[in-house]
């Protein structure tokens, strides 16, 4: 059986990967996780951050953070889902009340003034991305607030509190063919429609998790924890690696130990590049777990596709260090389509997951052909990770090379 800790590092591994973790019923969240719990009784586990620092600290030491696509409208647009969700400003913002999309959209189109197609558009597309990340809850014509909602400090209420009595109301006409209350109740479950008095009681409620780094930061005086802290969200958040020396407990062996060990807790490890430092997924992770980090089949194929266009090609052609799985050059769109079977709609619905994720960077056209890149999370790759993608990149590029051969048989043989 496995140990409650190794249970705890593939709990946070799948986590970060997949989005806040299900659980049944009675199931309690890991060490390092709330716990969010449905008038059901079943819930999810979703990380907290160490000593209630959020990754707004990065903004503090001027770090980058991974970008969001459209983040301008993607804020706006969780705004106004906060303000039509959030119908009651006395209690904490999460879960809130089921609200239609119209009535998003038609609040959005109220904060922008703009009532035009290509409004609902971008709209729709940030509803999207702030579903796939867990911000949002987008089912059926109804959205709700995310699990992720659950974790703004209750210091940041009033704050929030004061931008959704800012926000306009929308204008919306006293008739319509389905009010927005039956849209909500056809949403719901039809065998369980609690009150709100007894859902209250029930669930959607907030459980506090175990403890998970109190043992390895309570020796530490309140300087070197802050240090501590700062380290860990910085490489794990950071887009890119920072630079050791602007970080005490990268600098320092012994704080930089520590660092790895409360790193390892979440199934990550530090990942050195020269005097630059970010997280990773543990490679251990992988002999316990494997496929940890799952990706479906036509996001694989069309990764595979930008790989070796963008990656295994330049580098053949010596544009490229043999190390690096990054690439200034693009895959166009139309190279995707004409090398892929997958219909456009499921090509397109690819290409957003892995943006999503920091699988792959969009490259605007300008002076050169626009197109695809492999994104930032390729900075993540361990040293045994970026061998077994060369490996698998060979398998794909060539798969009857002696290269691909000789890889196959040194598996055969393991």
């Amino acid at each position: 059986m496995r140990s409650e800790a190794l249970e705890g590092r593939v709990a946070h591994a799948r986590t970060r990967s997949g989005g806040p973790l299900r659980l049944e019923a009675g199931a309690a969240a890991p060490a390092g996780m709330v716990r969010l719990t449905w008038p059901d009784s079943t819930g999810h586990a979703v990380p907290v951050w160490p000593d209630g620092v959020t990754p707004s600290l990065l903004d503090e030491y001027q770090v980058t953070a991974v970008p969001v696509e459209r983040a301008g409208e993607t804020r706006r647009v969780l705004a106004t889902v906060l303000k039509c969700c959030w119908t009651d400003l006395s209690v904490d913002p999460w879960p809130g009340d089921p609200a239609p999309v119209e009535l998003v959209l038609d609040t959005y189109r109220a904060l922008i003034g703009r009532t035009d197609d290509l409004m609902r558009n971008w709209a729709i597309g940030a509803l999207r991305r702030l579903h796939d990340s867990a911000w949002i809850v987008l089912d059926d014509g109804v959205v709700m607030l995310g699990p992720r909602c659950a974790l703004w400090p209750v210091e940041s209420h009033a704050q929030l509190q004061e931008l959704v009595r800012r926000l306009p109301e929308p204008e919306r006409p006293d008739l319509t063919v389905v009010r927005d209350a039956d849209i909500v109740a056809a949403a719901r479950p039809t065998e369980v429609t609690p009150s709100p008095e007894a859902e209250a009681e029930a669930g959607a409620r907030v459980e506090g998790g175990a403890a998970e780094f109190d043992d390895l930061l309570g020796g530490y005086d309140e300087r070197r924890r802050a240090e501590l802290v700062a380290a860990f969200m910085v490489v794990e958040h950071a887009a890119e690696p920072v630079q050791e020396v602007r970080f005490a407990a990268l600098r320092d062996p012994a704080l930089r130990r520590t660092l790895g060990e409360m790193l390892a807790r979440r199934g990550r490890t530090l990942i050195q590049h020269r005097d630059r430092w970010i997280s990773g997924y543990d490679d251990a992770l992988n002999d316990v777990e494997p496929g940890v980090t799952p990706l479906g089949v036509s996001e694989r194929a069309v990764l595979t596709l930008v790989l070796v266009h963008s990656v295994a090609i330049p580098r053949a052609e010596g544009l490229l260090p043999e190390d690096s799985w990054l690439s200034p050059h693009p895959t166009p769109a139309d190279e995707l389509r004409r090398h892929t079977q997958l219909p456009i709609g499921e090509l397109e619905a690819a290409l957003r997951t892995l943006r999503h994720a920091g699988l792959l960077g969009q490259v605007k056209a300008g002076e050169e052909a626009g197109g695809y890149v492999p994104g930032p999370q390729f900075h993540r790759l361990t040293p045994a990770a970026r061998r077994r993608l060369q490996e698998e990149l060979i398998l794909a590029a060539g798969p009857n090379t002696p290269l691909a051969v000789a890889v196959r048989a040194r598996r055969s043989a393991q």
